[in-house]
């Protein structure tokens, strides 16, 4: 199945909605405004949070760790590299890599060693925008997440420059 996610221009913190390929609204991801560090709730269309997201703060490198309810369901590392952001995940679901392009709009989403999911961000859009495929009998709320912290670590990299 295929998605669009796309942040929102005019609000506080980082928002994002995130459509089928109906074009029709399927989650809500709201970031808080004022903290230190990244946090944002991936939520249905019901406002019921599927996903937590928490940027550890004090790293070398980005590190994000989920949760679902009061249970951590991955870490998220970035992982050294010069020419293409790279990242590695362990979850419950099993051990993740992803791996982008040098210019950082592309990723490939590979668990244990099968790709599950592509992300190929939009160039000319006025918010960051993505496309993200997902196989079939994968968590794509989870993959979904993944996404968002690959947008929150190049976002804030970016800020940084």
């Amino acid at each position: 199945m295929r998605y669009l996610i796309r942040q929102k221009i005019f609000s506080f913190g980082d928002n994002f909605t995130i459509k089928d390929e109906l074009e029709q609204d399927r989650y809500i991801v709201r970031g808080k405004v004022f903290s230190f560090g990244d946090k944002l709730k991936i939520e249905d269309l019901n406002g019921n949070v599927l996903f937590y997201i928490e940027q550890q703060i004090l790293r070398f490198l980005p590190e994000y760790y989920i949760y679902a309810g009061d249970q951590q369901m991955a870490v998220v590392k970035k992982q050294l590299s010069f020419f293409t952001p790279k990242f590695i995940i362990d979850s419950v679901y099993g051990s993740y890599d992803i791996q982008g392009n040098v210019f950082g709009y592309d990723f490939q989403i590979y668990k244990n060693g099968r790709m599950v999911a592509v992300i190929n961000k939009k160039w000319f859009a006025f918010s960051d925008s993505y496309g993200v495929e997902i196989e079939d009998g994968e968590d794509h709320a989870f993959l979904l997440t993944l996404a968002i912290v690959i947008d929150q670590v190049l976002h804030d990299e970016r800020k940084s420059r």
